[in-house]
């Protein structure tokens, strides 16, 4: 029963197998057409695309090949243009130098010319060099010597014209400016006439006073005097007792402390000593309190308080018979209205002349120059460098370097030098006025001098025969200048030349 079905299954399954190898084979060839259709066509296409390529190649070639053949062409054509500049330049340049060679052939012709020229000017210049010195009679060299001669008495003149003009030109304004400013100055600022002297007088009630004041034994008048340091002069002037001392703080407090003591009446040692301490004390205070008037007064403030009663100190001393205090304010109130009038630093000024003689308050204590003890006070107590530099040169013993500086020297002159400021001592007043007419007589030419106007003026006679007019002016600067060099003087000096001749004559 199963065999005919399983027959059957292997049949079928051999019939369709044939029958796929058929189908298979024939699609195969179907698709071998097919591939050989496509490889056909793209044969074709690959020739076309081919001869495209080679057509554009072909014209991108001509296209480079056209514009290669252009670029040359331009070059070539820049070229020629850049060879035919240069043949016209060569050609230019052939022309300059021929022009050049010409121009150097005639200027080597008008240098033989002028070579010829000078030969010739210098044989008829030496011709007539020697023709003037046989009409004359001098050498060459004594003719030049004598023309130089000429020439720088004429130029010498002319300058000296020119000096005493720019001079007198120069002292006209300088003197119109300064005087309108000194004045100005002075104006405002009034002072007492000197007073002070190195002594003071206490008076007494009566002359038995004295005996008392001597004590028994003479052991008051040593206890004062030990105590105050002070001499005391009891002498034959009624009803006064003299208080002698270069230190005017101890002949201050001594005399108060004997008005005390007078006033109380009961002197004796131990007495003396209490007053005098309380008179130390009043001097004390009374010294602050100047300074701070003092300040106030002249308008400084930020002063150190030590420095404020060194100013005070200055009331009790003098300088030429001056108050240094009051002093001191003239030149702060001087420098400052001077300052303010040029535009200058006003406070400075101030500053620095109140200031100025601050080393006077010490100088009996301390060595050096009052100006050495000033700058090293001031350093002390931290003053500003300016205000050091103005103070230190009023004397002359620094260079001023400021404006302020030389307000400051000018105001400390214009106070000393006013009328009654200052007394000096005969023997110094003598001694300056024969320094002075000693300068102008050892002056080659001077006859005689005389100082005159209490040695404000100095007259000069010159002899006429050595000295001319122009050299008058000269000599004139020369004693000027020793004067500056060799004297202290308050103010300035006049120096006043005189030349004239006197020719004498008799009618019979």
């Amino acid at each position: 029963m199963y065999a005919i079905p399983v027959a059957t299954g292997l049949i079928g399954t051999g019939v369709g197998y044939v029958i796929r190898k058929k189908v298979a084979e024939k699609q195969i060839g179907s698709a071998e057409d097919k591939a050989q259709e496509i490889i056909k066509t793209a044969r074709q296409r690959a020739e076309a695309a081919k001869k495209e390529m080679i057509i554009e190649a072909k014209d991108d070639v001509h296209k480079g090949r056209v514009e290669l053949e252009k670029e040359v062409k331009d070059r070539r054509n820049e070229i020629s243009r850049a060879e035919r500049r240069q043949i016209q330049r060569e050609e230019n340049l052939d022309k300059r130098l021929n022009n050049v060679e010409k121009k150097e052939e005639q200027i080597q012709r008008k240098i033989k010319e002028t070579s010829d020229k000078k030969a010739e000017i210098e044989r008829l210049h030496q011709i007539q060099m020697t023709e003037l010195e046989r009409i004359s009679g001098l050498s060459r060299d004594d003719a030049k010597s004598h023309l130089l001669s000429e020439v720088e008495k004429d130029v010498r003149h002319d300058a000296i014209i020119l000096m005493k003009e720019i001079e007198s030109k120069a002292k006209e304004d300088a003197q119109k400016n300064a005087k309108d400013i000194v004045a100005f100055a002075i104006q405002k600022c009034a002072a007492d006439h000197v007073a002070e002297t190195t002594v003071s007088v206490v008076n007494l009630p009566n002359d038995e006073m004295k005996g008392r004041i001597i004590g028994r034994e003479g052991r008051n008048i040593r206890a004062l005097e030990t105590l105050t340091g002070v001499d005391l002069i009891i002498d034959d002037t009624p009803e006064a007792v003299i208080l002698s001392s270069f230190d005017p703080i101890r002949r201050e407090v001594a005399r108060v402390a004997l008005e005390k003591l007078i006033v109380d009446g009961r002197i004796h040692p131990a007495r003396i000593e209490e007053m005098v301490t309380k008179a130390q004390k009043e001097i004390e205070v009374q010294i602050k309190q100047e300074g701070e008037n003092a300040t106030f007064d002249v308008g400084i403030h930020n002063l150190h308080p030590e420095l404020v009663k060194l100013i005070g100190r200055l009331k009790f001393r003098t300088s030429y018979g001056q108050n240094v205090l009051k002093h001191s304010q003239e030149v702060a109130i001087l420098a400052g209205i001077m300052a303010a009038e040029i535009g200058a630093d006003v406070r400075l000024a101030k500053r620095a002349g109140l200031l100025h003689d601050i080393g006077k308050a010490v100088d009996h204590e301390i060595e050096g120059t009052h100006i050495e003890i000033g700058m090293n006070l001031l350093k002390k107590y931290k003053e500003s460098k300016h205000v050091i530099h103005a103070m230190s040169t009023h004397h002359g013993d620094f260079e001023p370097e400021s404006v302020e500086a030389v307000l400051v020297t000018a105001a400390d002159a214009i106070s000393a030098a006013r009328p009654g400021a200052r007394r000096e001592t005969l023997s110094n007043y003598v001694n300056r006025l024969e320094s002075l007419e000693k300068i102008a007589n050892t002056q080659e030419g001077v006859e005689y001098s005389y100082a005159i106007q209490a040695g404000r003026e100095i007259r000069i006679m010159v002899v006429p025969d050595k000295i001319t007019d122009d050299d008058m002016v000269l000599l004139a600067r020369d004693i000027k200048k020793q004067v500056e060099e060799e004297l202290e003087y308050p103010g300035h000096i006049k120096i006043h030349m005189i030349r004239e001749t006197r020719h004498v004559n008799y009618a019979k």
